[in-house]
């Protein structure tokens, strides 16, 4: 029996694929969580072969769970087949990419291959992640970028990062720079939409 955890913050997503994951014989649903931010305590709960993670939850995201379970079987399934979030969760490790507009059968036959010690990349994510190229941004500027989403001033940036409102302005003005942007604000949806966050 493989066991599995499903996290998505979309109860009736959440729950739809818990049902159909639950449909088959050597699969059991043993957990589910969510919001992000959970998923780690819920995982030293109850010690699944395999974690569905989405990718947008409260608390952490998708990617940023898969980059704390280092050497666990991960499948991302989600929305957004944007190459840089690809990148970023091949980068964590994941056993696994598909997308939510699949067929119905891909999630339990993914669950399947990647206990097999397969890996399991939606074919066009995969072109898309090889040909498209890597985040321009040091990963202080996308700490940066992070903080700076919703009404933070600079000096709560600097005051939650520990750096002077002055290097905060220097990452920002670098990221638009970057991203091409015209202000900070289009720059966190420039480098969210490209998976750069």
């Amino acid at each position: 029996m493989i066991r599995v955890l499903i996290a998505d913050d979309q109860d009736l997503v959440r729950g739809g694929l818990a049902a159909l994951l639950g449909l088959e014989e050597d699969i059991e649903v043993v957990a589910e969580a969510g919001r992000g931010d959970l998923v780690v305590a819920a995982v030293e709960e109850h010690d699944p072969d395999v974690i569905l993670l989405d990718i947008e939850m409260p608390g952490l995201s998708g990617l940023e769970v898969a980059e704390r379970l280092p050497g666990r079987r991960v499948i991302i399934v989600t929305t957004f087949g944007r190459p840089g979030y690809i990148s970023r969760a091949l980068a964590a490790g994941v056993a696994g990419y598909v997308v939510k507009d699949a067929p119905a059968a891909e999630p339990a036959a993914a669950v399947r291959k990647v206990m097999a010690g397969e890996r399991v990349i939606d074919p066009k994510l995969a072109l898309s992640a090889l040909t498209t190229r890597p985040s321009p941004l040091t990963q202080r500027e996308a700490e940066v970028l992070r903080v700076a989403t919703g009404e933070a001033t600079v000096a709560d940036i600097a005051r939650r990062l520990f750096l002077t409102e002055g290097t905060v302005r220097n990452y920002l003005s670098s990221a638009i720079g970057k991203t091409g942007a015209r202000n900070r604000a289009e720059a966190v949806r420039v480098a969210e939409e490209r998976g750069w966050l």
